[in-house]
């Protein structure tokens, strides 16, 4: 019997992505034995804290599960009850909430693009590194940021964790002066989208395109945030209500966070890529054009190009936010009564990363017995491990330093949620020759 002993790698913290968990990849020879994402954070029991409350304090308690997108959380559990109850808003409030997603895209995509990811392709260790390199840039980053944080701040009443958003509307509006005070900030952030997609254009990519089944919601009328049918490219066109019917949630032995696939088909793809690919049609034409130029055209199916296709919904969400400011008039009343009654209700909404699913069941007295809420990490967690399998048989005979660089910003294209659901600490990689007996 021949063989050579197995080699290990391990990255104790991962940079730029925070969280519990680890990555394992078994190499026997050239094959990839074994990829496992070892989430091993412990559960943080959202869904029991929320059992017993009253549906009105769903928004301030799902808001706490992400300090990046909480909005995502407020916004996917107010539709999931208003669409319970059958309420239904005023049409400047649901201006208003799409606005408040622009805010939130704005400074999580920027993070994502500028102080996450693009270190791995300029070949830094961290944004302070690149810093020195590239000032300009980061200091635009900055500046992008910044804005969408003012945006929150105005809508939510602060920048992290908002606490103005309600069920049936906001405890508090903005006046049109207010909202007109953004627009020079915006006319800027537009500007430097734009040319946050042409920096991007410029970065090496990997040649890896992938056969994914792409999910995420679609609106007759507009690029989706808060409303839609769920839809794929294999065909699934789907109400909210309708989610648990196609997707499923699995226990995997090796970590503590759920996989989630389509029932009868195995992994997919939410976020950027899949908005991108199902909704093109419904960008704005700067996007379109900003996406055009820098030969972006669905379908994209190269994961790392999402840096490029998450500049592109920077333009959007800045090109939006302008256009519902422009037509804003403030609603007769910020938000509008809720009764209490038993009732069960679905929702999705585009979180950053991603499809956000939530489920709500009340009593007649408006409070919770039942909550579900499936974050968009945990979706794509399956999709990764069956991503990171094929890359890195690409790298087996790269040195282990390189190698590991490699995979960890592979993991970054997804821009895994920081408190929602996967986090990664450290990375191992086992190698081995193929035993001959």
């Amino acid at each position: 019997m021949t063989g050579r002993a197995s080699k290990t790698i391990r990255v104790e913290t991962l940079a730029r992505v925070e969280g519990e968990g680890s990555l394992y990849i078994k190499l026997i020879g050239e094959r990839v034995a074994d990829v496992k994402l070892k989430i091993y954070e412990p559960p943080r029991f959202f869904e029991a804290l929320l059992r017993g409350r009253h549906f009105s304090e769903a928004p301030d308690i799902t808001a706490r599960i992400c300090g990046i997108c909480p909005i995502a959380y407020q916004m996917s559990a107010v539709h999931a009850i208003e669409r319970a109850l059958g309420i239904r808003i005023d049409p400047s409030v649901r201006l208003l909430r799409r606005l408040f997603y622009c805010g939130e895209w704005i400074e999580s995509h920027t993070l994502h693009v500028y102080m996450l990811h693009a270190p791995d392709f300029l070949g830094c260790q961290d944004v302070i590194a690149m810093a020195r390199d590239h000032r300009e840039v980061v200091e635009r980053a900055l500046r992008l940021k910044k804005i969408g944080n003012r945006i929150v701040q105005l809508l939510g009443g602060r920048e992290i964790h908002p606490i103005s958003a309600a069920v049936g509307g906001f405890y508090k509006v903005p006046t049109k002066y207010q909202l007109r005070e953004l627009v020079e900030d915006l006319e800027w952030a537009l500007e430097a989208s734009l040319e946050t997609v042409r920096w991007t254009g410029t970065l090496e990519f990997p040649d890896f395109d992938q056969d994914y089944e792409f999910v995420a919601l679609r609106h007759p009328d507009e690029y989706p945030f808060n409303e839609g049918r769920l839809v794929s490219n294999r065909g699934l066109d789907i109400d909210a209500a309708e989610y648990e019917d196609h997707f499923v949630e699995q226990h995997v032995k090796h970590s503590n966070a759920l996989h989630s696939v389509v029932r009868g088909r195995g992994s997919y793809l939410v976020g950027p890529l899949a908005r991108f690919n199902l909704n093109f049609d419904k960008l704005p034409a700067v996007a379109q054009q900003a996406a055009s130029d820098a030969k972006l055209r669905p379908p994209v199916k190269n994961p790392f190009r999402s840096i490029s296709v998450r500049a592109v919904e920077l333009v959007f969400a800045c090109a939006e936010a302008l256009r519902i400011i422009r037509e804003y008039e403030p609603p007769a009343l910020p938000r509008v009564e809720v009764p209490n009654r038993a009732a069960v209700g679905q929702a999705i909404t585009e979180a950053p990363r991603g499809i956000l699913y939530h489920r709500y069941a009340f009593d007649d007295q408006g409070l919770i017995i039942a909550a579900k809420i499936v974050p968009p990490t945990s979706q794509n967690q399956k999709r990764i491990e069956d991503d990171l399998r094929e890359y890195a048989a690409r790298l087996v005979a790269w040195p282990e330093d390189e190698a590991t660089w490699k995979c960890e910003q592979a993991i970054r294209n997804y821009d895994p949620c920081i408190s929602c659901a996967t986090h990664f600490l450290k990375l191992t990689v086992e190698r081995g020759e193929a035993q001959q007996i």
